[in-house]
């Protein structure tokens, strides 16, 4: 992916003030809701720009998200998430630039991330879908995924954070539906249209 103008080499927009509210849309949500998914396809139909944290972080690491867990364990992945998701907001211009941003399943349940997205002002949309939904669609690609479980667990992990990703200014149903259906709900409830 080439760097975005007024960007750095990282991609990463250059330094400006505070995020203006509905500059930024957060897409947050379990593994297998949809978010980057969603946030590719709303971001093309909005003209704005796609960022997945998971994706700065693996290219900031130099490694995997499965091979950070691996290696460095999940307090030092969390550690990287962090700090890359303070980096992106604080580094957005004030006026002209819109982002996209999907979390990785397990950013936003993070108190000091979730505390630092209300302070800059960003719009979080929890995409949700039936536990049973979102365990079959991670099925294919388990082993990209560090805490996908055996069912039991993986609804274990679900619930315990579900209450977080329930702060969320705007719930979405993506069980069952396409992604044209999701991102037309997301632009018209968000008042995105272009």
């Amino acid at each position: 992916m080439l760097p975005e103008p007024n960007s750095d080499e990282s991609g990463l927009p250059r330094p400006a003030a505070m995020v203006h509210p509905g500059r930024v849309v957060i897409l947050v949500g379990f593994m297998g809701a949809g978010k980057t998914s969603v946030g590719q396809e709303l971001a093309r139909r909005t003209g704005w720009q796609f960022l997945d944290l998971d994706d700065v972080v693996e290219a900031r690491e130099g490694r995997s998200i499965a091979e950070i867990f691996r290696a460095s364990g999940e307090a030092q992945f969390r550690r990287a998430e962090a700090e890359a998701l303070r980096d992106i907001l604080k580094s957005l211009p004030a006026s002209g630039h819109e982002l996209i941003l999907a979390l990785g399943g397990g950013a936003y349940v993070q108190r000091e991330n979730a505390q630092l997205i209300r302070e800059e002002g960003a719009r979080v949309v929890f995409l949700d879908a039936p536990v049973e939904e979102l365990h079959r669609r991670c099925a294919p690609k388990a082993g990209a995924r560090p805490l996908f479980q055996d069912e039991n667990q993986f609804r274990q992990l679900y619930e315990a954070r579900r209450s977080g990703y329930m702060e969320a200014d705007l719930r979405v149903e993506t069980g069952g539906k396409s992604i044209d259906t999701i991102v037309n709900e997301v632009i018209s409830r968000l008042d995105l249209h272009t």
